[in-house]
Parts: structure tokens; sequence; C-alpha cells
């Protein structure tokens, strides 16, 4: 019963933090947009039916139905027609009609007073700055979190001592077998090293991290080498033969690297067939910073790969094949993940608490660096838009040709609409594949 409550109470924080996260991110776009005294109608957290809502000044502030993320309604999203300045159609084709009626809406609500007031009139610097504080107020939820997390909890860092010992030598990334009799033993296992002992001196030299021990153990393939360790008190000398074998590459991250097809990149090297216990060690306020660009790098090369990362999601979810671990998940599974977490009773408060908050940094990123792809409804395409008119002005200027006036975003909403279709069709199959097919991270 405790454990059940305990999931549910990780799903609860996740889904309060991501909805705290999109309506921050939507006060990212409000903020400035009052600032620059653009009109602003809505400011909404979900879509759908309206379940409760207040007016405040010229803005209604609410909450809906449907909690798929958020918006702010800001009167003349787009210009009037560019042939006879109305919001009537001038001609009645298909596009023009779905430009027209966007016109219309972006329109309806603007007063006689408010001719200065609609969007489509701001310098292009300030459009950018509207459509850029949404993304990157989940950037800077993503810094404050990530600086909770590595200033508060720490990071874990690897000790001297040994936390287990592999009895069999295993081809990288293949299982242990079954039966350990007849298998071959690591160098660890052969030197007598167990759990709990604590590495002193490898080839003479004092140890004093985990990176630089490894390092030497890699290079040493093959080689007798005098080792140290301490045991319950008592120092104890011996010589042990790391082993050539493939071992994966280490990044500058600390993870392994894997190639463009997900598959772990490996090197010929040194192996014991050791492991470190891991203790939390806070860090200084210069590693937040560091730490969150590597993050952002992760999050971008994930969806930069997204087309492949998705073939992968759909035959796993119709198939018996695993699911990347690295892919791409749904709300649905970051809640699932977060429910795990929180239910791990044999992990310390602390432990659980700070891979929370991880998560919900983690989440606050990926929204940063989707919303920045450069194709609309997203706040990148808009981004985009407002540099192709100040392109086509600056041209304009030094040509000496008329001015163009405002670019006409309302003619790219056929496009819109396919790529809100494509997501639409992205979130349900994660979201499905999240139900049937869940990322295994926990064993």
């Amino acid at each position: 019963m405790v454990t059940v409550l305990l999931f549910i109470g990780g799903v609860a924080f996740m889904v309060i933090g991501i909805a705290v996260s999109i309506a921050l991110h939507e006060v990212g776009h409000l903020l400035p947009a009052k600032l620059f005294r653009v009109r602003v109608t809505r400011y909404m957290i979900g879509f759908g039916p309206t379940l409760w809502s207040r007016k405040k000044g010229e803005t209604e502030y609410g909450i809906k139905a449907i909690p798929a993320g958020g918006y702010v309604a800001m009167i003349g999203m787009y210009p009037p027609n560019p042939v006879d300045g109305s919001v009537r159609p001038s001609s009645t084709g298909m596009f023009q009609t779905l430009a027209t009626e966007a016109r219309s809406a972006a329109h309806e609500e603007v007063r006689p007073e408010d001719a200065n007031r609609v969007f489509y009139k701001l310098p292009v610097w300030k459009k950018i700055i509207i459509m850029l504080g949404g993304p990157f107020m989940n950037l800077l939820i993503g810094v404050v979190l990530t600086a909770v997390l590595l200033m508060g909890f720490g990071s874990a860092q690897a000790t001297t001592t040994l936390s287990e010992v592999n009895a069999c030598q295993v081809a990288y990334g293949e299982p242990v077998p079954a039966d350990l009799s007849n298998c071959t033993p690591t160098p660890a296992a052969a030197a007598g090293l167990q759990p709990g002992d604590t590495i002193k001196t490898f080839d003479g030299v004092a140890v004093t991290n985990w990176s630089a021990f490894t390092e030497k153990v890699r290079a040493s393939a093959g080689k007798s080498v005098p080792l140290v360790y301490e045991r319950a008190g008592t120092t104890i000398s011996t010589t042990i033969t790391p082993v050539l074998t493939a071992r994966p590459v280490i990044g500058s991250n600390g993870q392994a690297e894997v190639d463009a097809a997900g598959n772990a990149v490996t090197v010929q090297a040194g192996f014991l067939g050791v492991g470190p216990t891991a203790t939390m060690v806070r860090q200084s306020a210069l590693t937040v910073l560091p730490s969150v660009a590597n993050n952002v790098k992760q999050i971008g090369g994930v969806v930069f790969q997204l087309p492949q990362k998705l073939v992968g999601v759909a035959k796993a979810a119709f198939s018996s094949e695993p699911r990347d671990p690295n892919g791409p998940i749904s709300v649905v599974g970051v809640g699932r993940v977060a429910g795990e977490v929180a239910a791990m009773e044999e992990i310390p408060v602390s432990s659980r608490a700070a891979t929370l908050i991880g998560l919900l940094a983690g989440v606050n990123l990926a929204l940063f660096v989707f919303n920045l792809i450069p194709l609309l409804p997203l706040d990148g395409g808009h981004v985009l838009g407002a540099l192709y008119e100040g392109a086509r002005r600056s041209v304009a200027e030094l040509f000496k040709r008329r001015d163009p006036g405002p670019f006409d975003i309302a003619k790219l909403l056929p496009i819109t609409y396919v790529v809100a279709i494509v997501m639409m069709g992205m979130g349900a199959l994660l979201i499905y594949a999240d139900i049937v097919k869940p990322v295994n991270l926990f064993g």
C-alpha cells in the first residue's frame, strides 16, 4: 500500500511540475507582450472547454479541460489582407480561405483604440523577444532546477571503494551466464578482490580518484601490475593482470558514447571487472551552466534524430523489440518513471527527490529545445517568420525599394496544420508505446 501511494505521489509531483512549467512558459510570452503594450485577451492553461476563468484588467486568465499545453491570445497576430488592407478574402482558394479565417480571428477583438497595440505592427526584435520568452522561461526553470540538484543534493561521484566484483569475463553488452561454474573469472575475481575493498595503489601509483584509476587499467592490458588495497582496516598487496577486451568509449559527460544507429562505441582496452561505489558530492555554481549545456546538446541530438527514433519506437510498440532507453518518451512515460523512482523504498529519500528534480529539469530543457524548432505552430516558427520579415525589409531598404510591410505568416497556415497533425500523431504514438511497451530504466 505504501509503495502504491509513493508511486502516485511521484506521478503527482511530475504532473504538477509539468503544469507549472507550462504555465510559466506562457508567462514568458505574456510579460513581454504586455511590456510592449500588445493587448492580450486571454492567458489559458490547457485547451478545450474552460473549467475556470477570471478577468483581470483586459486579460482573461483561466484553466481549460484538456491539459495539453497552453496559449496566450494577442490581438492582431496576423496583418490584414495585403491586397486591400481588409481581413476579407481576396480570392476563394482553400489556402486563402484558411488565411482569411485566421486573420478574422486575429482581428475580431481589435477595437478602434487598439490600432497601435496589435502584434503584427511590432518591430521585428520585439516579436522575437515575445516568441522566445516562452522557451527561455523553460530554460530558466531548467537552470534553476539543475542548480538545486547539483548545489543542493550534489552529483554522484565514483569513489575508490569497490561496490561490485564481476565473477565472469563477458563480452561487453552480453548477459552474464546463469551457470558461473565454467566461466573465465575476471582479473579482479582471480586476484581475490571483494566488494568493500578500497584501492590504494595501482602499478606503484597512489589511486586518488576512480577516473584516473580506470585510465591506468585501460592502458595496462596484458601487464602484470602490483596492486595494493585495504580491506577492513588491513592493507593487502597482490598482483593483477588486466585483460584486453572491448570497452565502451566514455564521453566528456561521463556517459558511454553511441553512434548514429544508437549502438555503443567501443575500443579495445584493459579490463578488471570491478565497479565503484558512489557518493553524492555538492558541486559549485560553476558546474551548473556546463551541465545544462551538455543536457541541451544531448536533447538536441535526440530531436535531430527524432524521425529515426520514432521509427524505432513504432517497431518496439508493435513487436517484441525492446524500447531504446535513450529514445523519446511522452509525458505519460515521464510520469511513470517518476512514479517508479518515488516508489523505490530501498533508495534514500534524498536520492529519490534528486532524481525527480533532475527529471523535471530535463523536461523543461526538452521543452526549450523542442519549441525552438523553426516550424509553425512552434515558437521557433514564429521567430523564423519575424527574421524573414526583418531580412526582406533590410533588402528593400538596401535597394531603396518600398517597405514590403509585415510578413503575412497566415499564408503558412497550411504548413502549420500539417505540422500540428504530425505532432499529434507523434504524441499519440509515444503515449501508446509508453503504455504497452514502456522504457525500462531500472531493470
